[in-house]
């Protein structure tokens, strides 16, 4: 593991620790690097809706919360600022769904990253979102530690 990766993994570490909401609805960190991150969430029963498929609101928390760890990776922390989502599909109760986040452009503090959800029924994609972020001004750690 390089530097650059070691860093990526231990902002991961901290924000996980303070990552209540996360935490709360059963998400899983699979992966981190500078710029990406993957995650996944079981769709459990209460994120179903009245039409009887998940809430759209839980498939963008898990795409948001890949995004965070994702622009948070190189040490400074990150909030969206905007974002954009599509969804392509419907998605069930019992269905895992993975959230895949790439970063396209980190500039000043200013970055643009793609989330793409998949579903485990079939693999496809369930949503495809863009979300930009802004620079807190905070870092994880202080220099040296």
């Amino acid at each position: 593991m390089n530097e650059a990766e070691a860093l990526a993994q231990r902002c991961a570490d901290a924000l996980w620790q303070d990552d209540v909401a996360s935490q709360a609805l059963g998400m899983t960190l699979h992966h981190v690097a500078p710029g990406l991150a993957r995650m996944s969430m079981l769709v459990r029963t209460d994120m179903v809706n009245g039409h009887g498929l998940c809430h759209g609101g839980f498939i963008f928390t898990l795409a948001d919360s890949t995004a965070a760890f994702a622009a948070g990776s190189h040490g400074e922390r990150a909030v969206a600022q905007h974002a954009t989502i599509t969804y392509i599909r419907p998605v069930r109760s019992g269905e895992i769904l993975i959230a895949d986040a790439e970063e396209r452009s980190r500039s000043g503090r200013s970055g643009i990253y793609d989330i793409h959800v998949t579903g485990s029924s079939d693999g496809t994609v369930v949503a495809e979102i863009r979300v930009h972020t802004r620079l807190s001004g905070r870092r994880f750690f202080t220099e040296g530690a």
